[in-house]
């Protein structure tokens, strides 16, 4: 079975990589726009249908698309634009718990399964100069809520999650694991 992950992510291609699973990596530029009044974990489906939509799969390959949205009282995170709104989105999170949401499409013919993992994330309180020192060595713009759980920050701030660890760098593997069992 042919695999294709469409996502330009490096922790969602090395997360493949640590489940055993061989796959090429595909680009496809989309809108990520999404319609009004949709709950953080339709958004996330949403867009990764949307991304999946892109691709005709073959009846003999896996297209895997992925969404990750953070939350804050039903406030979406998205990436930081700049510096300045990476220091407000942490400084915002800071000492707070949110929410992980990750949409998964898989395509394979004309069989599409999506499904979310949703997981609560607490933090510690962080000074300015925390907050700094993070976006200055760790550059966390591509990342949805300025952070990765896997850098310093999961290491330093994250008290606690309940629920996927995997979900929170953007990729559920266990549920994903198990949806690819039923097409393969």
């Amino acid at each position: 079975m042919n695999i294709i992950l469409a996502s330009k992510s490096p922790r969602r291609q090395e997360l493949l990589k640590l489940m055993g699973l061989n796959f090429s990596v595909q680009l496809k530029d989309i809108d990520e726009s999404y319609p009004e009044g949709l709950s953080p974990s339709a958004i996330a489906v949403y867009i990764a249908e949307k991304k999946a939509k892109a691709f005709n799969a073959s009846a003999n390959e896996i297209v895997i698309t992925a969404d990750t949205i953070v939350s804050l009282n039903d406030e979406i995170l998205g990436k930081p634009e700049d510096k300045a709104h990476a220091q407000e989105m942490l400084a915002t999170l800071s000492g707070k718990r949110h929410e992980v949401y990750t949409g998964v499409t898989l395509v394979k013919g004309t069989t599409i399964i999506s499904f979310f993992d949703q997981t609560e994330v607490y933090f510690r309180t962080v000074s300015k100069q925390e907050i700094d020192f993070y976006i200055d060595n760790f550059q966390p713009y591509d990342k949805a809520g300025s952070y990765g759980v896997q850098d310093w920050w999961g290491l330093a701030v994250v008290e606690r999650i309940e629920g996927s660890y995997t979900n929170v760098m953007g990729l559920p593997t266990e549920k994903l694991y198990n949806e690819l069992q039923k097409l393969v």
